[in-house]
C-alpha cells in the first residue's frame, strides 16, 4: 500500500501596482464597444421613425430660432395647432425646407391689420410674444382669408423679414408637405426650450 498525500498550496497573485492583466483590459473594451453599439442602433431607430434632426438657415424666425440653431423635429405628427413651429417641404421656386409658426388651420379666417399691425384668427385679435416686430409687411395675398381643410397658413416670428403664406410665393401649406413639428433645440445646448410663452 501506498500513502498519498495531498498538499494545498495557496498561490497568491503577484503585486501589479494597480495594473489589469491584458485579458481584464480587453474584455472591458469589447463591453464598452458593445454597449455603445446597443445605444447608436436605439438612438439610430428613435431618429429614423420618431424624431429627425433640422438645422435652421435665415432669420426669418427670429428670436425664437436663429440661424445655426438645430431642432429635434417629430416626423409621425398629424396633428398641428396655432402656435405650433413646423418644418415644410411644400415645393416653391427656392425649393428649399422653410421653418414657419402655425397661425391658422383649416376652417380658420386670417385677417390681418397692417395698419394697427394686428393678426386675427376667427376674429379673435391673437396674442403674440414670439413676434420680434409688429407685421406690417404684405405682400400679393388677400385678406380676410379662410384656410381650406388640410391646410395651414404660417408665418415666420421675424414678421418683416420672413416670406410666407402672406405670399403666394409660399401660400398655404398643404399638410401632406410638413415634414415634422419642431419639439425642443438640440444645439446651442442648455437652450432647449422653444416654446417660452
Amino acid at each position: 500500500m501506498r500513502r498519498i498525500e495531498e498538499f494545498w498550496v495557496e498561490f497568491n497573485q503577484p503585486e501589479n501596482d494597480g495594473i489589469k492583466p491584458a485579458g481584464t483590459l480587453i474584455k472591458s473594451f469589447y463591453d464598452a464597444v458593445d454597449s455603445l453599439k446597443g445605444a447608436v442602433i436605439v438612438v439610430f431607430l428613435l431618429f429614423a421613425f420618431f424624431f429627425r434632426v433640422v438645422g435652421v438657415e435665415g432669420d426669418s424666425m427670429n428670436p425664437t430660432l436663429n440661424s445655426g440653431d438645430w431642432l429635434a423635429v417629430n416626423g409621425i405628427s398629424t396633428d398641428f395647432e396655432r402656435g405650433d413651429i413646423v418644418v415644410v417641404t411644400q415645393p416653391w421656386e427656392r425649393n428649399v425646407p422653410i421653418i414657419k409658426r402655425v397661425i391658422a388651420v383649416g376652417g380658420d379666417t386670417v385677417d390681418i391689420d397692417f395698419l394697427n399691425h394686428e393678426v386675427f384668427v376667427n376674429g379673435q385679435l391673437i396674442e403674440e410674444p414670439y413676434i420680434s416686430q409688429p407685421t406690417w409687411l404684405r405682400y400679393d395675398v388677400d385678406f380676410p382669408l379662410t384656410v381650406d381643410d388640410g391646410k395651414l397658413f404660417v408665418m415666420g416670428d421675424s414678421r418683416n423679414n420672413s416670406l410666407d403664406s402672406r405670399s403666394s410665393a409660399i401660400g398655404l401649406i398643404d399638410e401632406r408637405y410638413v415634414l415634422g413639428k419642431a419639439l425642443v433645440r438640440l444645439f446651442p445646448f442648455p437652450d432647449w426650450e422653444i416654446y417660452e410663452y
